[in-house]
């Protein structure tokens, strides 16, 4: 594996795919460490020690922003708006039939739903600014306050100045698609992650608990390889495809099979999910006392509330997201229009109804293991 890595550096395109994919990632965990305008530094601190210690859905946003909220950085935004508004689109597109038209249009429907996508993306992004503004207000003590000139044009600089870097991570996740290697988004979530591991290894050996210390190696390899195993498990729908004369030549059939993942959802159900409930617990911190109390207190990670209502919209956006992407109908019309069929079912509508049936199976285990997966970390 090291050779084949280390050898796609002689070939010149691959090189200067991976070498601008690399500056790009630089320049984005840059912007996640330059505060923003009006901001104050000393109070940042206190910040990154409240929200870096603490859990809850806001710490794991400060995940996904690569600790940038916790510096109230111009990248404090990461890529949440952008992830939240491409689900919001693609659910739309099962919902609105003009998006759905535009969905089946092929590049000239994809670009026009990527531009709605871009300007949701904004909106988002700036509704967002404004709560992570009066959040951080929230957050400020008495003596060393956030944002020490709340007034409307220092405020407004900050919602602007985050919206634009909210803007900027969006346009390097679309470069590093068009120029790099890889998804852009992904790459730049993973970057975001990767960039806690030396705060979470540091905590993990310098922690007092010895037992703890010990089984942690053990348990991480377990989780890892059991990710490994189910994100890798499918079951496979054989299909046959019937002779068939194209022009003058007889086409001979031939036998192939249809993968069906058990976690067909991927881990978009886990940042909706987490995109849903950082809304009442932002609201509870932005209130601070009373009944704002009582919801911070409520959404807190680790605690069987949260749990539970986390594991509920995991499996019930896993069930959605899995049929938006896979259309049993739209599946038995392919395999129909091209001659092909599973031996035992009759095309047509048995082929959509089997499908289903076997989707349904897959997804509810793939949803669980989706749930699994997002509580492990906050017990």
């Amino acid at each position: 594996m090291l050779r084949t890595v280390l050898s796609a550096f002689t070939v010149p395109e691959i090189r200067k795919k991976l070498l601008f994919t690399a500056f790009v990632l630089l320049l984005y965990r840059f912007g996640a460490h330059v505060p923003v305008p009006g901001a104050n530094a000393k109070a940042i601190e206190g910040l990154q020690d409240s929200l870096g210690s603490g859990g809850g859905v806001l710490q794991l946003l400060n995940t996904f922003s690569g600790g940038g909220l916790a510096r109230t950085a111009l990248f404090a935004l990461g890529i949440m708006p952008y992830i939240t508004a491409s689900i919001i689109l693609q659910l739309l597109t099962v919902v609105v039939p003009s998006l759905e038209k535009l969905s089946k249009e092929g590049e000239v429907g994809q670009t026009k739903i990527t531009q709605y996508t871009r300007f949701l993306t904004v909106g988002l992004a700036f509704a967002q600014s404004v709560g992570y503004v009066f959040l951080f207000r929230s957050l400020s003590t008495s003596t060393e306050p956030l944002i020490p000139n709340f007034t409307f044009i220092p405020v407004f600089i900050i919602v602007l100045s985050l919206t634009a870097g909210c803007v900027v991570v969006m346009w390097m996740g679309e470069l590093i698609t068009q120029r790099g290697i890889g998804n852009g988004i992904s790459l730049m979530i993973f970057a975001s992650i990767v960039s806690g591991l030396p705060g979470g290894v540091s905590g993990w050996w310098n922690t007092p608990d010895q037992v703890f210390k010990v089984i942690m190696p053990f348990l991480a390899l377990a989780i890892i390889a059991a990710v490994v195993f189910i994100q890798e498990g499918q079951r496979r729908i054989p299909i046959q495809y019937a002779k068939r004369v194209i022009g003058k030549r007889m086409m001979s059939g031939g036998q192939t099979y249809l993968p069906l993942r058990v976690n067909m959802a991927g881990v978009i159900p886990v940042i909706f999910a987490a995109s849903l409930l950082a809304f009442p617990a932002t609201i509870g911190q932005l209130v601070g006392t009373g009944w704002g109390q009582d919801i911070s207190d409520f959404f807190v990670a680790g605690k069987a509330p949260y749990l539970i209502f986390e594991a509920l919209l995991i499996i019930l956006f896993t069930y959605f997201y899995t049929a938006v992407t896979f259309n049993p109908v739209d599946q038995a019309d392919n395999l129909r229009k091209y001659g092909g069929f599973i031996p035992g079912v009759r095309p047509g509508r048995p082929t959509a109804e089997f499908l289903d049936r076997i989707l349904a199976r897959l997804t509810f285990p793939g949803a669980l293991y989706l749930a699994a997966v997002a509580a492990i970390p906050t017990l």
